[in-house]
């Protein structure tokens, strides 16, 4: 009677022991999935900045082409002037 007792506590213990295993795997598993999804998050997060500076540095670089473009229009539109003035110059001179 008493091994039986024995018997019967030992089952109890090792299926406690089970239970607690396989909630601590659970919990374990929960864990590491959220550890995922963050991971996912942050490299998402990541990518999104890098298009962002790319997409500003292209932009940035559109604007200095045309700031660029309009500085040589008006150099050219001095040297037109200057050619124009020199040129009603020599009308009045004569």
């Amino acid at each position: 009677m008493e091994a039986d007792q024995f018997q019967v506590n030992g089952y109890s213990e090792i299926e406690r022991e089970k239970l607690n295993l396989i909630n601590s795997t659970y919990n374990i598993l929960e864990q590491l999935e959220n550890y995922k999804n963050e991971t996912i998050y942050f490299e998402q997060q990541r990518a999104i900045n890098q298009v962002q500076q790319l997409i500003f540095q292209q932009a940035l670089q559109g604007a200095l082409g045309t700031l660029n473009a309009i500085s040589a229009n008006i150099g050219l539109f001095g040297v037109m002037k200057l050619k124009v003035l020199g040129w009603k110059n020599k009308i009045y001179l004569k």
